[in-house]
């Protein structure tokens, strides 16, 4: 008698199974971080793209199981309260059968060293311009830190609904500037109260928008070229010659947009619209689902380039938070899977530790919301609670030896002694210092040989202090007093015993402290006593970062 096969027994799936479908996994992400000047808008492009996906419901509000819960992407209490971002976000959401990883960004210079960070973890970048101020001195330099890293960047020129520049002299200024031709997508019809929406340059489509209760209503309307006379119609012959005259301008004066010069780095597709409005959003979603690429190689440490598609696991950690989650007041490691199929519970090596690590509990993150995901992909952005196992640019893997480059730091410029205005909080105030400087926006110092151990917070940008000081009172309940100090500049010693122990240090404008891990970090207030403790000891290496 022949035996029957059992239905519900299950085949294991091939290596070739497996593969292809790692590889439809990764063809599908789209990880991105958005870029701009303070105040052009990013964080309110952000929110209505998320809107236009569906991911949110209104700006504002999550929908899930029902629930309808905050998803700005400005989530901190001061972020809120002063309207600016002070921290990066991630955002993961589904649109037109992408997966989306957002990851937007801190426009303020202070800021700059988080940007950066996110800017190693993603494949491309999308840079927000104010339509009547153009491109702006931060605009540049994050620009400069896509262009030395070959991002492709998509540039969307935001509040047309408002009085702007000239289209064509923006597009004039985006090359001039940063050095990088500008191709116009679509082109806006009118300005300011006469915004009507834009017109497809490819498609030869108007998109007409219309302000409705819930945002924006798209009309689009097919035409045979510019000289089709339902245009009259639809803009108005005053409008209709202003456009027909940009847009025959537009061919002898700028490139045709060419998606293999973007992909490269070597031409940045435009848009034009008003996020605030809603107007140019829903088509420049479209076009980012498109044609941002999908996850790319990252070259390791000794150079071994690593694939997505690449069946062991590998990834990096790029961004540490803490208190995301106000009940558990934990911390979170950012982590970028960079190849492989990330597994929760899976084990993986830690290569600065020198171990092995399970990671039982890892979340799909949407800003400040979290939920426990049992798998993701080259591409995604996986949060991993931290009881201290991770730091900012730590590698883990789960195949062969490999490992990502060290995330740089930028040199602090700004300095002070900060202290709990009260005895009592004194232990929560240490947990909270401890915690927020494994965020990397700033630095704890102390004071070789000082009589009282009072901490010295180094730092980027003058408004990390306020940040930490605000954040130390909403999240730890502990109130602290600050005092500015005069040095301008740190430099991290290093040498043998004997030339450390006898350094030669300057009466006067230099102080002597150690950083948390013991190093030797000298604060000095201008470059003519850094020079004089060079000179006293040449046997001392001088670094700007540790």
């Amino acid at each position: 008698m022949t035996a029957l096969a059992d239905p519900t027994a299950t085949t294991a799936p091939t290596a070739a199974a497996v593969e292809a479908a790692l590889r439809r996994e990764v063809e599908r992400r789209r990880t991105f971080a958005i870029i701009s000047h303070p105040d052009a808008g990013k964080t309110t492009l952000t929110e209505k793209l998320l809107l236009y996906s569906g991911a949110i419901e209104l700006a504002g509000a999550v929908k899930r199981k029902a629930e309808q819960r905050h998803a700005s992407s400005d989530w901190m209490e001061m972020e809120q309260a002063r309207g600016i971002s002070v921290t990066s976000s991630v955002l993961q959401f589904e649109h037109g059968g992408r997966c989306i990883n957002l990851l937007d960004t801190p426009g303020h210079q202070d800021f700059s060293e988080d940007t950066y960070r996110v800017l190693t973890a993603v494949d491309s970048a999308v840079m927000v311009l104010d339509a009547a101020k153009g491109v702006e001195p931060q605009t540049v330099k994050l620009f400069e830190v896509c262009r030395q890293r070959g991002l492709p960047v998509l540039t969307f020129v935001n509040k047309l609904d408002l009085p702007g520049r000239e289209p064509l002299g923006l597009l004039d200024e985006i090359e001039s500037v940063l050095g990088m031709p500008a191709a116009a997508v679509n082109w806006p019809l009118g300005m300011g109260r006469e915004f009507q929406g834009v017109y497809d340059l490819a498609a030869q489509q108007v998109l007409r928008f219309e302000r409705v209760a819930r945002g924006e209503r798209a009309v689009p309307i097919d035409v045979t070229g510019l000289d089709d006379p339902r245009l009259v119609e639809i803009l108005g012959p005053r409008l209709l010659d202003e456009l027909r005259e940009e847009v025959e301008l537009l061919a002898v004066a700028a490139p045709p947009f060419d998606v293999d010069e973007y992909l490269a780095g070597r031409q940045t597709p435009v848009f034009f619209g008003s996020a605030l409005n809603n107007f140019g959003v829903a088509p420049f979603l479209a076009a980012l689902a498109e044609l941002a690429p999908p996850p790319q190689p990252r070259a390791s440490e000794d150079g071994t380039v690593v694939s997505p598609a690449d069946a062991a696991f590998t990834g990096f950690v790029f961004k540490i938070q803490a208190n995301m989650d106000r009940q558990h007041r934990d911390s979170m490691a950012f982590l970028r899977v960079v190849s492989g199929r990330f597994e929760a519970g899976m084990a993986v090596d830690h290569p600065h530790l020198g171990r092995k690590l399970r990671l039982p509990r890892a979340h799909r993150i949407f800003a400040r919301e979290r939920e426990s995901t049992e798998e993701a992909y080259p591409g995604d952005v996986v949060g991993l609670v931290n009881p201290g196992l991770f730091a900012i640019g730590d590698t883990v893997r789960s195949g062969a030896e490999v490992r990502f480059p060290r995330l740089p730091r930028f040199p602090p410029e700004h300095f002070a002694r900060l202290r709990p205005t009260s005895v009592d909080k004194s232990k929560a105030f240490n947990k909270g210092l401890a915690q927020l400087e494994e965020e990397g926006a700033i630095q704890v110092l102390y004071e070789v040989d000082a009589l009282r151990r009072e901490p010295i917070l180094a730092a980027v940008g003058e408004l990390q202090f306020d940040v930490i000081r605000s954040r130390l009172e909403m999240e730890y309940r502990v109130e602290t007093a600050l005092d500015r100090l005069s040095y301008r500049s740190a430099r991290w010693l290093a040498g043998s015993p004997e030339s450390m122990a006898a350094a030669d240090w300057p009466m006067r404008g230099a102080l002597k402290t150690r950083d948390r891990d013991g190093r030797i970090v000298g604060l000095f207030e201008g470059p003519w006593v850094e020079d004089l403790m060079r000179e006293r000891n040449p046997s001392i290496q001088f670094a700007a970062t540790g």
